[in-house]
């Protein structure tokens, strides 16, 4: 049996990992930041001098999310908790970490970009810039760590007070209006697509350091929550703040399909599935968070959807 350590287990990514690996058989470390604190290198050894692990997946962030705008000290933050945990490379097989696209620099349009066309920009936001300096890092470093970028992910566990579609899926089931501040072009995939790639790179050798862990494909906000209404039995009003289109967000993934050929589940019936997790579990969710609408306040302040 292999061990797998995973950073921000308790996150929406690391949750659907942990969960899953479990089920593969796989024993998981999946420390809170309570247990083990990452910005501590003299913490982080000991655990590892105490915990013998043959995988690593680093999906730890601080920011870079609609609940933590205003943070302070993302740059140093994140790389301190990298760097503490990519110097033991040395003592597990591989090193999973996750990047983003906006490591490709959100502050323009991103459009069907391949992993090389990163090395073109520096973001201008510190989160992505913290993402690329690890992305750079991992790169050239020699050492045995890929990065998965993600672009937009979505599935059970993640922030249904600010995720666009977990967020629509909660305000169909209470009756509200589903709010687009302006319409986009995402390139969205489902939790259980994202996961299986991740698994196909444990279980293998991939050939690059870096890719893109994407659908390959965009879709609009308008498009996704008319797939939310066509689940409901009761549709939802949906309203559009700004005409137009915003920055698309997209990439292409044809460096990992061809090593790791992915069936993507249709957003469709992902959505479908979706809908019935939060329709089971709508008693363990904070709804009048959902009603005094901070996803939208949010997305007023900010201008990003």
């Amino acid at each position: 049996m292999k061990t797998v350590f995973i950073t921000g287990g308790r996150g929406f990514v690391g949750r659907n990992l942990a969960e899953k690996l479990d089920e593969l058989g796989y024993r998981v470390l999946a420390p809170s930041s309570s247990e083990l604190d990452l910005l501590d290198q003299n913490a982080v050894d000991r655990y590892f001098d105490s915990h013998p692990v043959d995988i690593i997946i680093h999906a730890a962030n601080k920011g870079g999310g609609r609940d933590t705008i205003g943070m302070t000290d993302v740059v140093h933050s994140n790389l301190r908790m990298f760097f503490n945990v990519v110097r033991h490379s040395d003592k597990v097989e591989k090193i999973i970490h996750f990047g983003s696209g906006a490591e490709y620099g959100k502050h323009r349009p991103i459009v069907m970009v391949g992993e090389d066309e990163a090395d073109n920009v520096l973001p201008l936001d510190d989160y992505g810039f913290y993402k690329s300096v690890c992305s750079r890092y991992i790169a050239h470093s020699g050492r045995n760590i890929v990065n998965f970028r993600i672009f937009a992910c979505y599935g059970k566990y993640e922030d249904y007070r600010y995720k666009f579609i977990s967020n629509a899926i909660v305000k169909n089931l209470l009756g509200l209006p589903i709010t687009i501040r302006q319409n986009v072009n995402f390139d969205y995939v489902y939790i259980d697509d994202l996961v299986r790639m991740v698994v196909w790179a444990m279980q293998s050798t991939p050939a690059h350091r870096v890719y893109n862990l994407t659908r390959g494909t965009g879709i609009d906000l308008l498009t996704l929550a008319g797939l939310v209404n066509l689940v409901s039995d009761r549709p939802s009003e949906i309203v559009v703040d700004t005409p137009g289109l915003n920055h698309e967000y997209t990439s292409s993934n044809s460096r990992i399909l061809a090593e790791c050929p992915v069936d993507f589940m249709p957003h469709s019936t992902a959505i479908a599935r979706l809908y019935d997790y939060y329709a089971r579990n709508s008693g363990c969710l904070d709804l009048d968070a959902v009603r005094r609408d901070a996803f939208i306040d949010n997305i007023r302040v900010t201008g990003q959807q």
